[in-house]
């Protein structure tokens, strides 16, 4: 009897308009916003975040503009903890809502709150949101930096208060992979069947890492920015968790990654922030290749030396690059594209001087 394959499906959700939005310097307009909306929806992201209605009149408009679209994935409004920013949210009509709680004794001095106050909060405005809201979840902001028992307590009253998830958040990016596996365990021996999601920032690097690691410990969602656009170093790029998301046996997401490329060159275009060469899955070098050995495998096989093809995010196959360090059979392979035909001995001749050239110029200059 043949045993059915089945993976766990993680949602992504895309907060690109919202904390995106929040990099320095960036700001989308309407007419970026939609599109960049439109095309996340089409690559069957499961929930857009559409912005924070608290910002004013203009942001409540451009959220409602997007409510309109009527598009096939949850918008979500983002709020504080704060009845009146729950009050601007229900005038955009978004069918989700998140609301965001300081949890770490950072964030709670900084604020000048404490953890009952947290608690007594949740307790009022969970219900409060409930009345006009499909979807509610909550955050747990810095939690990364928060006392694990209280994080429990959160936990616990979010799910009895009947909140649909929990955003545990790398708030400043401190974080690391294996830290962060022991949180979300942890979490999910206190409320089992309770929705967990991971919002990461990328302060030291591990936004990425960080975000896998939770998907293994058992979170359901993961919160991302196409090009990891934020704050400081940025979030958890889009692009690369859905790529990393494939390596994890028995886990896939809804995305179709052929469509990743141009959403990936619009927003960097919208939001004046290219693409770097050497960005992971998007940036123009990472299928670029120079080295002899490389380049040989590559002609035996494609993945002898890259994680996926090219063509699987909707980019060209990848290049050759003519170098110090490229091979004969490169160099060959890179005359046929051109339409020159040489042999083997001919290649290895001319890769002899295209060496010597560089080592020249290297003296030189």
């Amino acid at each position: 009897m043949k045993i059915l394959e089945t993976h766990k499906t993680i949602k992504i959700v895309d907060t690109t308009l919202r904390d995106g939005e929040q990099t320095p310097g960036v700001s989308f307009t309407l007419e970026d916003k939609i599109r960049i909306a439109a095309m996340l929806a089409d690559a069957s992201v499961d929930e857009v975040e559409a912005g924070i209605p608290a910002m004013g009149d203009r942001v409540q408009e451009d959220i409602r503009e997007l409510v309109r679209l009527g598009l096939p994935c949850r918008l979500t409004s983002w709020c504080r903890a704060a009845a009146k920013d729950i009050a601007a949210a229900r005038r955009c009509g978004t069918s989700g809502l998140h609301i965001s709680f300081p949890v770490s004794p950072t964030h709670l001095r900084v604020m000048e709150r404490d953890e009952t106050w947290v608690l007594k909060e949740l307790e009022h405005l969970v219900p409060l949101a409930r009345w006009d809201f499909d979807y509610i979840t909550v955050g747990a902001q810095d939690a990364t930096r928060a006392d694990t028992a209280f994080l429990g307590s959160f936990l616990n009253l979010a799910a009895d208060l009947g909140a649909s998830r929990v955003r545990i958040a790398d708030t400043v990016g401190i974080s690391y992979p294996v830290a962060v596996y022991r949180i979300i365990r942890s979490l999910r021996r206190v409320r089992p069947r309770m929705s967990l999601e991971f919002h990461g920032h990328n302060d030291l690097g591990m936004a990425t890492a960080n975000t896998i690691s939770a998907i293994m410990a058992g979170v359901s969602a993961v919160n991302v920015t196409v090009n990891g656009l934020g704050e400081r170093s940025g979030n958890t790029a889009l692009e690369e968790v859905v790529q990393g998301i494939k390596f994890i046996d028995g886990y896939r997401s809804n995305i179709e990654e052929k469509k990743i490329m141009s959403i990936c060159r619009y927003v960097a275009e919208a939001s004046g922030r290219p693409i770097p060469p050497g960005k992971p899955v998007t940036g123009s070098d990472v299928f670029t290749h120079e080295s002899g050995i490389h380049c040989a495998a590559l002609l035996k096989d494609p993945l002898s030396y890259q994680p996926f093809l090219p063509e699987t995010v909707g980019r060209e196959g990848f290049r050759f690059a003519l170098g110090p360090h490229s091979g004969s059979r490169a160099i060959q392979y890179m005359l046929a594209q051109a339409g020159i035909n040489v042999s083997i001995e001919d290649a290895a001749r001319f890769r002899e001087v295209l060496s010597n050239h560089y080592i020249n110029s290297a003296m030189s200059g």
